[in-house]
């Protein structure tokens, strides 16, 4: 008989970020897919939105106001660069929002010859209300999501839209 001698083999750890790596790039996948739902559920969602707001209020336009919500009053060119629009369709949307009622132009007391957009308070209101059924009923559909359930996926999301950077 013959010894046989036995190397010891040192296991390959693989890369997970090295391409190829078939468990990441199925997360990836999956992520990108299912950020596709969500965005198609957004926009949805969006239209619904507007529409309660105002009957001939456009999704883009629901995105300004929400943006002027938070953020105004400002100059229409903050908007159209936030919103990277040109300043021409900027001036079309905010022309619509002013007929509407939904937004209220006062004088930049900065600066005389410029204006500020702010929303009114009846889109204020309207926002706010169509905001509450809207948490409402998400509240009823993850009834059976924990608390911490709830926390988890915000920070995820956070710590998703805070890596791929700003707006």
């Amino acid at each position: 008989m013959t010894a046989t001698t036995v190397t010891p083999v040192t296991p390959v750890t693989a890369d997970p970020h090295a391409t190829g790596a078939t468990g990441r790039d199925d997360s990836l996948r999956r992520l990108e897919q299912e950020v596709g739902v969500l965005i198609r559920r957004v926009r949805r969602v969006i239209g619904e939105r507007a529409r309660t707001v105002h009957p001939d209020l456009q999704p883009a336009s629901y995105f300004m106001l929400d943006y002027l919500i938070g953020h105004g009053p400002v100059r229409a060119s903050e908007i159209a660069e936030v919103f990277g629009i040109d300043k021409g369709a900027i001036s079309r949307q905010v022309q619509h929002l002013l007929e509407l009622g939904l937004v209220d132009r006062s004088p930049d007391p900065n600066d005389g010859r410029a204006t500020l957009l702010a929303v009114s308070a009846d889109a204020a209101r309207r926002i706010e209300e169509v905001a509450t059924a809207r948490r409402r009923y998400l509240d009823q559909r993850l009834d059976d999501w924990t608390d911490g359930d709830l926390a988890d996926l915000a920070a995820s999301l956070g710590r998703y839209n805070a890596t791929l950077g700003p707006e």
